[in-house]
Formats: C-alpha cells, structure tokens, sequence
C-alpha cells in the first residue's frame, strides 16, 4: 500500500512540474529564420506566433511567392525549436519517474 502512496506522491509532484513547465513554454520565446534571416517569425514554445519581421527589400510585388515561401519555412523553423525546447523541458519534469515503454508526455 506504502507503494501506492508513493506513486501517488511521485504523479501529484509531476503533475505540479508539468503545470509549471507549460506556463514557463508559454513564455519562452523561440525564433526561425529564413531567406539569410531576411525573413523572422518569433513563436512561444507552444507554437503561438509571437510576430513576423520581413526585411523591406523583400516587399516587392513580383517576388510575393518567394516571400511567401520564405514565411513558411521560418515558421517551420520556429516551430522546430519550440519543440527542442519542450523535449528538453519534458526530460527534466519526467526525470526520476518510471513511465512504461512507449509512454509519451503530456498525453
């Protein structure tokens, strides 16, 4: 029974940990770059876009799909560090606590 409080123990402090960390991610701030960093797009760690910065010399009527194109790829960019920055903060959350294989966070 004493291993059963304990597991309960151990999820009630996770639980706190993860709550605590997806505020923290909601405040980190992540940056893609693309085009040489011509094109910026600043997300949270969630995912939330945060803001854009286009170079001016980008803004130009004929070259509207390469810009677009440029978007794209630094919000993919942005979003690809939001995620390493989640997996890191998960490592240190789920430090000490024995999930069964194939077990992923948060559910």
């Amino acid at each position: 029974m004493a291993d059963i409080m304990g597991m309960m123990k151990q999820a009630q402090a996770m639980q706190a940990k993860m709550q605590a960390m997806q505020e923290e991610l909601e405040r980190t701030l992540v940056e893609g770059a693309s085009g040489g960093g011509m094109v910026r797009i600043t997300l949270t760690a969630k995912g939330e876009m945060r803001g854009i910065a286009i170079d001016p010399s980008m803004i130009k009527v004929e070259e509207k799909e390469i810009l677009e194109d440029l978007i794209i790829a630094a919000h993919e960019d942005a979003r690809k560090q939001g995620e390493r920055v989640m997996a890191e903060k998960m490592k240190t959350v789920t430090a000490g606590l024995q999930l069964p294989p194939g077990m992923k966070l948060p559910f």
